[in-house]
């Protein structure tokens, strides 16, 4: 099947280069260039592509009022084109919670070679939007969250997802309690764009959430996340366990890898850490989250139904890594319930 991509973006340059990206691609056709959201709704009704890249930062009506609006009216897989800066950040998390599938940062000096440079990146996210399930854009449930009957900090609860993470993690994080198990999570993102990420999710989540800096003790009622550019690990020191973070080459094609993550739970901490897999395109994640089953650990992935890519998840599964396959909506509330069962009895 070849893939219809629309290209909207206000500066001619990357335009240029995104339209020479796709067209050099045998699976892809380009069916536009559009200079601003008018020319893009125009093209949207006449094309109708398969898959979008949209700048966020446009003159007239902006990418995200642009997005919003598509995603009511015409649900389309987006790959949002993104600055490297807070604000561009900031921006780009919430064109996520508006649907869009993901993003890819532009450079910010020597945009031309940037964006060649990110040539296998931009048509590895094309093709797994155009495989992706996209929904309509829809208010936030609200959460119900009680308090867990848990207190100690022998239980761990470690979180990895990819592609659709962003709001997979923050749906289930917000069902978690404020005394929750100490949280550990690696979501495929760049640096510059984790820290503004935990900082959305500590403003919507009773746990405190932070990006790791590494050192830190892990505590209940506290969610960390791995940093864009680093392995998070987590090693037992003494009665503790603690965050430690490497820039080892990438692992599963990621830094920081899911696999890293899992993998080091196991060795420390055994049987008394749960591991949850989410949404997300390839495998890894599925080896690590397989070693913890193997570990005695209770392990859930994400059912196919509510994934935005049931990569991730899919693998897992198919290893026997999976204890649970869980929907997104009830994955926050099976995980505490686990929790509770496996603390009865449990030292506090």
């Amino acid at each position: 099947m070849t893939i219809k991509v629309l290209v909207v973006d206000d500066s001619a340059l990357i335009r240029q280069i995104l339209s020479e990206i796709i067209k050099s691609e045998p699976d892809m056709a380009l069916v536009g260039a559009a200079p601003d959201a008018f020319v893009a709704k125009k093209l949207v009704l006449e094309k109708t592509p398969d898959v979008i890249t949209l700048d966020i930062e446009m003159p007239k009506v902006d990418g995200l009022r642009f997005l919003e609006v598509l995603m009511n009216a015409r649900p389309t897989p987006v790959v949002m084109i993104s600055t490297l800066t807070e604000k561009g950040a900031d921006a780009t998390l919430r064109s996520l919670e508006l649907g869009a599938i993901d993003f890819v940062a532009k450079p910010k000096i020597g945009v031309a070679q940037g964006m060649a440079d990110y040539h296998q990146l931009i048509v590895e996210k094309i093709r797994t939007a155009a495989r992706s399930k996209v929904k309509k854009s829809a208010p936030s449930k609200v959460s119900t969250v009680s308090k867990v009957n848990y207190s100690g900090t022998e239980k761990i609860i470690a979180i990895g997802a990819s592609t659709g993470g962003t709001e997979a993690i923050k749906e289930v994080l917000r069902t978690f309690p404020a005394n929750a198990p100490a949280t550990v999570i690696t979501q495929h993102m760049p640096a510059g764009f984790t820290s503004t990420y935990a900082k959305r999710l500590d403003a919507v989540c009773q746990m405190q959430v932070k990006e790791a800096k590494g050192g830190e003790r892990l505590l209940p009622g506290q969610a960390y996340l791995a940093p864009g550019d680093k392995h998070m690990e987590i090693e037992r020191s003494g009665a503790d366990y603690r965050i430690r973070l490497t820039d080892d080459a990438r692992v599963s094609g990621h830094k920081p890898s899911v696999d890293v993550l899992f993998n080091s739970i196991c060795k420390s901490a055994g049987s008394n850490a749960l591991g949850v897999l989410l949404t997300g395109m390839g495998s890894d994640g599925a080896s690590g989250l397989h070693e913890m089953f193997n570990a005695g650990c209770e392990t859930f992935c994400q059912d196919e139904a509510s994934c935005i890519v049931f990569g991730m998840p899919k693998v897992a599964i198919e290893k026997g890594a999976a204890k649970r396959v869980i929907s997104l909506d009830d994955m926050g509330r099976s995980v505490m319930q686990t929790v509770e069962k496996l603390s009865a009895g449990s030292r506090l």
